[in-house]
Parts: C-alpha cells; structure tokens; sequence
C-alpha cells in the first residue's frame, strides 16, 4: 500500500532532507502546499502547528508528533479518529542536564561568585551539598526516571508521585497526587514533570505552595497548566529565599507584562530544557514507520482520553 507524508513542522528542509535518507518504501513525501493536507496519510507535524488544520484532513490515518506534548490536538472537541504517537525516550538526558545544571549553581552559589569576581572580593561562603537532599518529582515517566537516577549520584533522596503509587525503579518511595502536600513539605527541591490531565491542572496552587520549605527550589518542567504563576509570583514575592526555575507557562512565549519576570528569585528559560532534536524525531517515526507497514503496534500511542 502506498502512503502519502505531510510534514508540519518548522524546518520541513531538515525534515526532507533526513526522510529522504532513511530507507521508507511505498512512502512519498508531500510538498508543502495545502492539497497536502487533504491528501495525506501520514502527518509528521508539530501539535501547535496541527490542531488548527487536524479537522480539514481528509485521509489522515496516523500522526506522528514531534513532541512528547501533544496538549493541542487532545482537545475535547477535535477529532480523534486517528492513531497518534508522540516522542518518548530522548528527553531523560537533556531534562536531566536542565536540572542538574540550574540546581548545582543554586546550591553553589555561582552567581554570588560572580558577582563577588566583579567587585574582586575573596570571600568564601558556606553552601549545602545535594548529599542528603530530597528530591520530589512529580511524575514518574522515562524523563522523571532518568533525573532519579542522576540524582541517586549525588546522594539524594527521591520521592516520586504518580496517579497510582505505582512501584517505580529508581525512586526511594512513591506515592499518589493525594498525599503531594506530606511531600511537598519535605522537599528540598521539586520539579513538575507532569502530563496535562484534568487532575494535574492547578496542582500547585496557592494551598501548595504555601507548604514549601523556606529555602525549596521549584522546577516547572512538563507543562505550565499545572502550575498557578499569579499565585507562585505573589509567594516568592514574599519569600526570597525560596526560588523558582520556569520553562513552561500557560501562554507560550509569556507576556511581557507578567510580574514574575522580575522577580531575582526566579529564572525563566523559553521551553528549552529538553527539546526534540529532528534526527531523533527522525529515527523514531521511521521505526514507526515500519511497525505500521508490517501491521504492527506503533511505539507511544496517546490514549486521547487520559492525554499522553
């Protein structure tokens, strides 16, 4: 059977171009006109880019995301008549450098020392070793596993919530979103990891928050609806030893007239901590790819009601 590829995402060239290496028999790859869209199969597509043109497909059968997010297109009211996959897998090491990377220059106090380097002050400080620390995440996926294990090397103590306290390698206790705020206020750093499901909406609002240590350090890594940000700036307005690093929001790029953008006590980065890198994305639709014409389950098949 033959099949027909459209590409949306934003540099189809690389995408083209990387396709066009792989060895894909009976797969044609559509140019970038809009008969694509009521021709094509197959959408390798970016789920912004997708949701608004998902409902004027006319022989779509597979969507392959370029993402491990595919928040847009599970929208109550879109179609779902098609299989889609998203990207899993590759996203471990590069949250994990994130992470790691922002949490060691807080505890270490890089940009104290910096600081003191302008000013040419020696001036040595006390600092606290992750040895000992807890760590909650909130999630216990492929991602929250890896930076479980990263953080096992540093001595730290891992707490993991999931929706069922489903037993998890790597993790020193799970538990459920129930029983988050015990954990929350044992924490001495917390990194949201979490899908967006209507029980991970607004889960750290302002009653959690409020619960953090004084001197807690919070991740907002998987998707921005779980987090309140009005209530999160009005905390660490107050809180100044507490501190935040954000990469996710509600409203993507975050307005400019956000208060927490000017809060020292937070660090904003624009969805960057682990993005898909099209040689990856490649790999993974090409194996699915094969899976599908051998009539084969495809790897990472979203469930449209649970949302990942």
């Amino acid at each position: 059977m033959e099949h027909k590829l459209m590409l949306l995402t934003s540099d189809n060239q690389k995408y083209r171009k990387l396709l066009t290496s792989c060895h894909l028999p009976h797969l044609t790859i559509l140019g970038d006109d809009p008969q694509s869209i009521l021709t094509a199969d197959i959408w390798l597509a970016e789920p912004p880019l997708a949701a608004p043109l998902i409902g004027h497909a006319k022989s779509i059968t597979w969507l392959q995301s370029t993402y491990a997010g595919v928040d847009p297109l599970i929208k109550p009211r879109l179609r779902k008549d098609y299989l889609l996959t998203n990207i899993k897998g590759i996203f471990g090491p590069l949250m994990s450098e994130y992470l790691f990377g922002y949490l060691l220059a807080h505890q270490r106090h890089h940009q104290q020392y910096k600081s003191q380097q302008a000013e040419k002050i020696w001036r040595p400080g006390n600092f606290k070793t992750l040895q000992g620390q807890n760590l909650l995440l909130l999630g216990t996926g492929s991602i929250a596993q890896h930076i479980a294990q990263t953080a096992k090397h540093f001595g730290m103590h891992v707490t993991g919530i999931n929706r069922g306290a489903k037993p998890t390698l790597g993790f020193d206790h799970i538990d459920t979103l129930a029983n988050l705020a015990s954990h929350i206020a044992q924490a001495d750093a917390i990194a949201a990891i979490l899908p967006s499901t209507p029980s991970t909406q607004c889960i750290l609002d302002q009653q959690t928050l409020s619960l953090l240590k004084d001197d807690a350090i919070l991740f907002n890594l998987g998707r921005g609806d779980v987090l309140d940000l009005d209530a999160l700036y009005q905390q660490l307005s107050q809180r100044k030893q507490q501190h935040a690093i954000l990469d996710v929001f509600n409203q993507e790029p975050l307005p400019q007239e956000h208060p927490i953008w000017s809060l020292n006590n937070v660090i904003i980065t624009p969805h960057i901590a682990a993005p898909s890198f099209p040689e990856q994305v490649v790999e993974i639709f090409a194996n699915n790819y094969h899976k599908l014409i051998n009539n084969q389950p495809l790897n990472n098949q979203v469930n449209f009601e649970r949302g990942y």
